[in-house]
């Protein structure tokens, strides 16, 4: 009678244990999701870029000195020949006076010469090397002018000072940089291009560019692929570009965004192109977890074709349209129903 009782209780545990626990019972899981064949990935390459000048020079003095004013700030707008800053011109000046008496010694010596001349009493050999000597003065005496006037920092054509590299009292030497001048006209967008992208972007290939000023105006300017440079960047590892703008009047130094529309996406636009966050390894299958219109998920296998840097390309198992789980994938379980977020919807809040 005393082993009855311990028996009939261990039975009863094992009979409890050999239950499947079922699994546990909570809210609706978040989790991010994408329409297959709408993903980021097939649409347009975007870029965010910087409006700048087409012609943007750094401008100097073509003599050494020290800069005794500098005219203009800043963000100043300046007209062509409008004087920008001046260089202490004492120095200047006393090689002027020096070749302007030279030259008029020579040119003395010049007169007294022909009037023997024409009196015979000297040769012709030897006037003719007086006015040889007059002629290297007068070419000194000029140059001696012109440099004189370099003391004078003129700006060649109008447009906007984006920056100041020298102060008043600054000794600078010969075409050391003094400003940066942004001149009117071309306005352009430069971008950074990344590795994987290069190969699909040509020059001349059209862009839609849209200022983050403006983003609520629907206001879409047009340009085109100007400029790309051949070698990367040795640290970012992405290709400079400029974008040419159709329209003189952007604002230098907004942010815009470029859009361009290029060949390789227009031929991968019928693929079925993933995030590699929603690949499931399932033994050694890869599977998708599918969203159903309820919101409950089921595990489907798949067959990739290839693996790119945007994600894997899949060659079968789903269809354009269909709505899968792009991240979290491994938190997941057959039959459970979660709180579909737009994956475009939380890139955007961030």
């Amino acid at each position: 009678m005393r082993s009855v009782f311990p028996l009939a209780f261990l039975a009863l545990v094992l009979s409890a244990c050999s239950k499947e626990a079922p699994p546990p019972q909570v809210g609706e899981r978040p989790a991010l999701t994408q329409v297959v064949g709408a993903q980021a990935g097939t649409g347009p390459y975007s870029y965010s870029g910087e409006i700048r000048a087409r012609h943007e020079v750094a401008m100097g003095f073509r003599i050494g000195g020290k800069v005794t004013q500098r005219l203009v700030d800043a963000g100043a707008r300046v007209k062509a020949g409008q004087v920008l800053a001046r260089l202490d011109g004492a120095d200047a000046g006393l090689q002027v006076g020096a070749a302007d008496a030279q030259y008029q010694l020579a040119l003395a010596e010049v007169k007294r010469y022909r009037l023997l001349v024409s009196k015979n009493f000297v040769s012709q050999s030897a006037l003719d090397t007086k006015e040889a000597a007059l002629k290297a003065l007068s070419a000194q005496a000029g140059l001696a002018g012109n440099l004189s006037s370099y003391t004078s920092l003129v700006a060649d054509k109008a447009g906007i000072v984006t920056a100041t590299l020298a102060e008043a009292g600054q000794v600078v030497a010969a075409g050391q940089s003094v400003l940066r001048v942004a001149q009117d006209g071309e306005r352009e967008v430069a971008i950074a291009i990344p590795e994987s992208q290069y190969v699909g972007i040509k020059v001349g290939m059209k862009a839609e560019v849209v200022l983050w000023s403006e983003l609520g105006e629907d206001k879409v300017r047009s340009g085109q692929v100007r400029e790309l440079s051949p070698a990367a960047d040795t640290v970012s590892r992405t290709y400079a570009a400029r974008i040419a703008l159709d329209d003189d009047n952007a604002p230098l130094g907004m942010t815009a965004q470029v859009r361009l529309a290029t060949a390789s996406h227009a031929q991968s636009s019928a693929e079925l192109v993933v995030p590699l966050s929603a690949l499931f390894q399932q033994g050694e299958q890869i599977a998708l977890w599918i969203v159903a219109p309820d919101h409950s998920v089921s595990l489907r296998p798949v067959q990739i074709a290839s693996y790119r840097d945007d994600g894997a390309v899949i060659r079968s198992g789903i269809v354009a349209g269909e709505r899968i789980v792009s991240a979290g994938v491994h938190k997941l379980y057959a039959g459970e129903k979660i709180k579909a977020i737009e994956a475009r919807a939380a890139e955007a809040s961030r």
